[in-house]
């Protein structure tokens, strides 16, 4: 088999079968094909038009396993299609002794699927790797953040709760939750360096993650009520549940209104300001 020739036809034909409206996109008019135009992809995945186009005629080679990874998850490909499309591309498939940073068709459903609440899904190490545009409009487009920005317990230990308000006892609770979440990945993930270098990171530079870390406390999570102050709508008041997706080792971070309270009015008004104001071209 030509691997070269095999990725390229992988990767059309994987754009040819996914709808836009599968992915949360307008079908719009005039498509000559009812699957994603490369232009659709480019923005799904983060890689641009033109070395998309390279890939799928065969003319760009080694793609990295960060771009693997973000076709896979626009692409809406199955594990087994995804370390297909790795092995394709010549590149080692995603080891089991990794966190993943896959998110399975079902899970990006949910998130597509919960459009009235701000929804984001983390990996094990509480990487953000997908959200909805609400998540976007209240905490900001994790595109444009930093890599260990786009991480929450880096972000939690090393800049604080940000905008969102914690009581002393939710303080406490989470500090926990977060390391002990970090130190089962560090155990079930030995071959992971993105685990071991937060860790280390986090460990040398925040007395309350080393603090945390070395009592080895192991803690479930638990709902909880959290105040977010938005910067175009104000406070908000929202219960936070965090699921997790059997096999996946995925975290759901789900946020949610009381029915008929101010909060729910507030996310209303959010999801047609704030969207609407990251959807503009002045953006």
């Amino acid at each position: 088999m030509d691997r070269q020739s095999e990725f390229a036809t992988v990767l059309r034909t994987s754009r040819d079968r996914v709808t836009p409206q599968q992915v949360g996109m307008p079908a719009g008019i005039g498509r000559r094909t009812p699957g994603l135009r490369r232009e659709e992809l480019s923005a799904l995945a983060g890689v641009s038009v033109d070395y998309i186009v390279r890939l799928e005629q065969g003319r760009a080679t080694n793609p990295s396993a960060q771009t693997l990874t973000a076709l896979a998850r626009a692409l809406r490909l199955s594990d087994e299609e995804r370390d297909h499309l790795f092995r394709a591309a010549g590149a080692p498939v995603p080891s089991a002794r990794v966190a993943s940073r896959h998110v399975p068709p079902g899970v990006q459903r949910i998130v597509d699927r919960l459009g009235d609440s701000p929804v984001a899904v983390l990996t094990a190490a509480w990487d953000i790797v997908s959200w909805n545009p609400l998540w976007a409009a209240l905490f900001g487009d994790p595109t444009l953040l930093a890599a260990d920005e786009a991480n929450v317990a880096w972000r939690y230990f090393m800049q604080g709760p940000g905008i969102t308000e914690f009581d002393d006892a939710h303080h406490e609770a989470f500090t926990s939750d977060l390391a002990s979440d970090l130190r089962r990945a560090a155990g079930l993930y030995p071959e992971d360096t993105r685990i071991a270098d937060l860790v280390r990171c986090l460990r040398r530079d925040s007395p309350a993650f080393e603090e945390a870390w070395r009592t080895a406390t192991v803690s479930a999570h638990v709902s909880s009520r959290k105040t977010v102050h938005s910067p175009v709508i104000g406070p908000i008041e929202l219960d936070c549940d965090v699921l997790t997706a059997p096999g996946a080792d995925l975290r759901i971070v789900v946020y949610t209104a009381v029915p008929g309270s101010p909060a729910e009015a507030s996310l209303d008004l959010l999801r047609v300001t704030g969207v609407q104001a990251m959807e503009s071209p002045a953006r």
